[in-house]
């Protein structure tokens, strides 16, 4: 069998691709493995952009395992962990409830999501495993292990963004908020006026971000202000969101890469162009029908979480290098906030966080473009996005990471012969080491 990620940066080949549908049925699967010894990767819709779910003997896929479990009366929210975010989003709001924040794409797997980090936007909030209250991991050798903060507490805080190196997610229970509307308000601003005052800006709303346009001084600014459902709703019509999502949004960015392969001088003028085209729209919907945004052309992504006080040095020096080095950037560069957690892998671990990430067209080669932003944000204590591009190993992962060792202490006791690890796993974490 072949794989490849939906960037398509990432592949395998020869690979013994297996599809569980009960809890029994992958532990059986991992004994095996162990077993055997070969090396399992479970994977989810393969979104990340690093090597992190590539397989090199077994893949393991949840696509059968993948139902809604239970929502209790406190929203309490059981799933089995192969379910897609949309799938979810969808189930919740037929019955009055949410995730209370989301990222702005919904195509990953609740196990994928979780064990790379996905986040959203908003100071006062946190990334998807803050929302985790329980879950069932299944370990290499076989053994099903119930979690929570009252059971096996010190597997919990790591497994709920564990890297899908500690176990494999069975079953999740999320603490779900009953079903709230976000106030749309999107339109071009100065990048100078957003980076003036940038945390007046970030925190102007609930959830608030902005796409800076390369090679301009435009950004396409988006406030989304939380308010109750019972208030009514006021969507984009359906032409509108066509014509400007669809059509303007990712219709310009595709022609603009097409463009670009073929002519890469014409990039900044256009980019220039696309930037006044901007307009601004405001609409009220459902929150996960905000939150989210369509993807219909192919790209590779670097993101590294940083202090938000290093956000507008870090942008400027970005231009500045985009015209030193003559890169031509036709996809923006998006900023983002999230509030500091207690998750030992999490981006923002103990840290109130900004992240910035970058973007090249998923055919083109950005080795001198990331390799410049990882040297920038590293310089401001950077910590990369684990399902994106990057190139740190254990060493200097363990000096952003406070709590590092705590989590390869458990990895090594759950796997300590490394039947779920890969060569990018054993990068970021070292090669796992048996505890005597």
């Amino acid at each position: 069998m072949r794989w490849r990620n939906w960037a398509g940066n990432q592949r395998a080949e020869g690979i013994d691709v297996r599809h569980p549908r009960t809890t029994g049925e992958i532990a059986t699967v991992l004994h095996e493995a162990s077993v055997a010894g070969r090396r399992v990767r479970p994977i989810g819709s393969g979104h990340s952009f690093s090597g992190i779910g590539r397989p090199e003997q077994v893949q393991l896929v949840l696509d059968r395992h993948a139902d809604l479990v239970d929502i209790a009366p406190d929203g309490l929210v059981t799933v089995q962990a192969g379910i897609p975010l949309h799938r979810l989003n969808t189930a919740l709001a037929r019955e009055g409830w949410a995730l209370t924040n989301l990222g702005d794409i919904d195509r990953q797997t609740v196990a994928g999501a979780l064990s790379t980090g996905t986040h959203g936007t908003g100071a006062a909030f946190g990334g998807l495993p803050t929302q985790v209250r329980a879950l069932q991991l299944v370990t290499p050798d076989g053994a099903v292990l119930d979690c929570s903060a009252d059971h096996e507490p010190e597997v919990f805080a790591a497994a709920r963004l564990g890297l899908g190196a500690l176990g494999v997610l069975s079953t999740v229970t999320l603490q779900a908020v009953p079903a709230f509307a976000l106030r749309m308000e999107e339109g071009p601003m100065p990048l100078a006026e957003v980076l003036e005052d940038l945390d007046g800006f970030m925190t102007s709303a609930d959830h608030v971000e902005f796409h800076w346009f390369p090679h301009t001084d435009t950004c396409l600014a988006k406030r989304n202000t939380r308010v109750p459902v019972s208030e009514g709703l006021a969507p984009l019509p359906r032409w509108q969101a066509l014509w400007e999502d669809e059509l303007l949004a990712n219709g310009a960015y595709a022609a603009l890469i097409a463009t670009g392969r073929r002519v890469p001088a014409l990039v900044p003028p256009l980019a220039r162009f696309a930037s006044t085209a901007l307009s601004p729209r405001t609409a009220t919907d459902l929150s996960h029908r905000v939150f989210v945004s369509a993807r219909r052309f192919r790209f590779r992504e670097s993101e590294y979480a940083v202090p938000r006080d290093t956000v507008p040095g870090l942008l400027r020096e970005l231009a500045r290098q985009t015209v030193a080095r003559g890169w031509r950037l036709p996809i923006p560069t998006e900023v983002r906030y999230a509030a500091a957690d207690d998750v030992p892998l999490s981006t923002a671990s103990g840290r109130d966080t900004a992240y910035v990430a970058v973007h090249v067209p998923a055919r083109s080669d950005p080795t001198d473009y990331f390799a410049t932003f990882e040297a920038m944000a590293a310089d401001v204590g950077g910590r990369p996005h684990w399902g994106k591009e990057h190139g740190l190993d254990a060493a200097r992962l363990a000096e952003r990471y406070p709590r590092f060792g705590e989590f390869v202490a458990v990895r090594d006791r759950l796997d300590p012969t490394g039947v779920l690890t890969n060569a990018y796993l054993d990068r970021v974490l070292g090669a796992p080491v048996a505890v005597a």
